[in-house]
């Protein structure tokens, strides 16, 4: 063996060991949801014959389909909306360039770096005074406008072709027209990369869902798996078949635009 197929060995059997603790989790999860949970505690790494039953308790203890319902609806709505916004700010910012949006970029990016919990109560309040709790509404205003999102689509924007646009514009194309006539179809990888981020952060969110969704008709998947392992006794086996659930819409979603999601991401850091 020659010294260049050795290096090429060892990166091969590298990357090969660094998937395989990266898939692991998710391969232990799959196979618990199958087990009783004695095997889950004991660390068994078979799939077992639980699978049936672990989904009848927790059918029993949760209202699962409810909270996959709500959950589906919040995600897809606050992906949709801050699609949009986000996108028009972002060619707002770039494509009408002046110093007045560079310095509020600066700011908006500077938002970043504050806490939601250091918002979390003020917009408790203002949810609270709109008579907002319980609704998708509420759940999606925070998450309608970010600084990340909106850098993303300028980033983009930046290597739009201005010469499309002034061309458009002699032709007598409105400035909307423009934007969602051509923009946004040469955009594609980015609106994926931009609607997977968004969509597993809606999917995931928590903190905001635990404090504004007070019915029980308002549950979504993290606060009832949150509420599976809040008894006295908790059946792990059941923990991790909502847990497996919860986390199947996001890795099918992440497959099926993955190529588009590496692309958006190369095109906005050029």
């Amino acid at each position: 063996m020659t010294r260049r197929r050795f290096y090429r060995f060892l990166k091969y059997l590298f990357l090969f060991i660094a998937a395989l603790l990266s898939l692991f989790p998710l391969v232990w999860m799959a196979v618990s949801a199958t087990n009783a949970s004695v095997d889950v505690v004991t660390g068994r790494l078979l799939p077992g014959k639980h699978l049936i039953e672990n989904y009848r308790k927790l059918s029993q203890q949760a209202n699962v389909k409810l909270a996959m319902v709500n959950s589906f609806r919040n995600s897809i709505v606050a992906t949709f909306a801050s699609l949009v916004v986000c996108s028009i700010a972002g060619y707002g910012f770039e494509i009408y360039h002046d110093k007045g949006k560079d310095f509020l970029m600066r700011l908006l990016l500077l938002s970043m770096m504050i806490p939601f919990a250091a918002i979390m109560i003020p917009l408790f309040m203002m949810v609270g005074k709109f008579g907002l709790l319980n609704t998708t509404t509420a759940f999606v205003l925070p998450t309608i406008s970010t600084a990340f999102l909106i850098f993303l689509f300028r980033q983009s924007a930046r290597y739009f072709p201005s010469e499309i646009i002034e061309a458009a514009r002699l032709e007598g194309m409105s400035e909307l027209g423009i934007f969602f006539g051509m923009y946004v179809p040469i955009m594609r990888s980015t609106y994926a990369t931009a609607g997977i981020i968004t969509f597993m952060n809606a999917w995931n969110n928590y903190l905001w869902p635990l404090i504004i969704m007070q019915s029980k008709d308002s549950i979504v998947m993290p606060i009832l798996i949150s509420n599976l392992i809040a008894g006295y006794v908790t059946d792990y086996g059941v923990v991790m078949l909502g847990v497996t659930l919860s986390v199947l819409p996001t890795i099918i979603i992440f497959l099926l635009l993955q190529n588009s999601f590496a692309e958006g991401i190369l095109s906005s850091m050029k």
